[in-house]
């Protein structure tokens, strides 16, 4: 069953936020995943939440969504991450 990683990223330091996304896609293909949203127009259809850059991965499972967040090789990437934007980050199982 696929897994999904939905993050809702408002960056406050692009030029630092750069790196990371120079180099997180090889991590992503890593461990079988794809982007199937990068950053497009959004639009809130109903309630109140307002995003502001969306990013979607897929992944084959769960599993090899977790090793992902896990790897030791993400790591400083994520703490690039943490370091230059605020960040939801959701891990949800498909179909």
């Amino acid at each position: 069953m696929s897994a999904f990683v939905l993050a809702d990223i408002e960056i406050h330091d692009p030029a630092g936020y750069r790196e990371y996304i120079e180099k997180v896609p090889d991590l992503v293909a890593k461990h079988g995943g794809v982007y199937r949203a990068r950053g497009g127009g959004h639009t809130c259809l109903e309630g109140d939440w307002e995003p502001k850059r969306l990013v979607l991965l897929e992944f084959p499972d769960r599993s090899n969504a977790e090793a992902f967040y896990d790897d030791p090789d993400y790591q400083s990437l994520k703490q690039i991450r943490q370091n230059t934007t605020k960040t939801n980050l959701v891990l949800f199982d498909g179909l």
